[in-house]
């Protein structure tokens, strides 16, 4: 509840806003999983001891060719427990945060307040992710590998029970550091470039649909931009094998050392097209949809009208 001019003014409910959050990631999730899978394939590519892909348009011909179409949605269980945990979480810690936020100070955030509650809100919903996190890069790297050495999970739920039984719990949580990283970077850029771009193009856009997806494809370059080398030291350790207690990598670190060393500076930004390709349409349906939930639940629950209250952004 909120008081507006003395009266009590209902307001979206906490747990409505983690709701929210995590069905408008996992909407997004269905539209670009084959997006995700070029990605993963491509940042993988090297690991073997040869390069397999020239180029995203190569990993996708072959994949289509070799597994067949319905295979580029190869771990969409794993992507969507991963919506339902990360997304569920940072979404909602982050609404939470601005609306602190603007109750304590009666502002919108500074651009300094943006990016720290979004390192927050990334690192937050990073350490609840990260098992689905691991399920999924496994998923969606597994048919590349010979058939001997595939795990072959049926879905996410096989994936959790079968890498407890063989690797430990603490295996869920493998690649945690750089997932954790790479979330706070992301959440830092994507949460806060979002809520400044809507601002400044409030003076050329109404609010609605094309404001939400001229901020979010901002959102997404910038995104896309800053976290894909820590995106592959991530994906790199949580597929990774370990063959008589040797990993292949000790840590995030070990992971950008040796790609520099072997492959060189650009193979940082190794699938940057598939990644945007991703990065953006996800951003951009994320918030939308969340946009949008927002103002039917303001309205049909709630009971506002477009006129007395505008769709607050996340």
């Amino acid at each position: 509840m909120a008081l507006v001019f003395g009266v009590e003014k209902k307001t979206v409910p906490t747990y409505m806003k983690y709701v929210m959050g995590g069905t408008s990631g996992m909407l997004a999730t269905c539209l670009v999983q084959p997006m995700d899978l070029l990605k993963t394939r491509m940042q993988i590519s090297g690991t073997l001891g040869t390069r397999e892909y020239k180029s995203s348009f190569e990993v996708l011909s072959k994949v289509m060719k070799n597994e067949g179409t319905l295979s580029l949605y190869n771990g969409l269980s794993a992507g969507l427990m991963r919506q339902a945990t990360y997304t569920t979480a940072k979404m909602g810690v982050y609404q939470m945060e601005l609306d602190w936020y603007r109750k304590n100070y009666e502002t919108d955030p500074s651009l300094v307040a943006s990016m720290s509650m979004g390192i927050v809100a990334g690192a937050f919903g990073a350490m609840f992710g990260n098992p689905a996190e691991v399920a999924l890069i496994r998923m969606m790297a597994d048919n590349r590998l010979m058939p001997e050495d595939r795990r072959n999970y049926k879905n996410v739920g096989d994936a959790f029970v079968r890498i407890v039984k063989d690797e430990g719990v603490m295996a869920l949580w493998r690649g945690c550091l750089p997932t954790v990283g790479r979330a706070m970077v992301i959440n830092m850029v994507q949460l806060a470039s979002y809520s400044l771009m809507k601002d400044q193009l409030r003076g050329y856009l109404n609010e609605g649909i094309p404001l939400h997806l001229s901020a979010a494809m901002m959102s997404g370059l910038l995104t896309t931009m800053a976290s894909l080398p820590l995106d592959m030291a991530k994906t790199r350790i949580q597929q990774m094998k370990v063959i008589d207690g040797k990993p292949d990598y000790s840590g995030t670190i070990d992971v950008l050392k040796k790609v520099l060393k072997n492959e060189g500076a650009l193979a940082m930004w190794k699938g940057f097209a598939p990644y945007l390709i991703r990065m953006g349409p996800h951003t951009i349906f994320s918030f939308v949809f969340l946009e949008q939930m927002n103002k039917a639940y303001n309205k049909h629950v709630i009971g506002d009208s477009p006129s007395d209250e505008a769709p607050k952004k996340p």
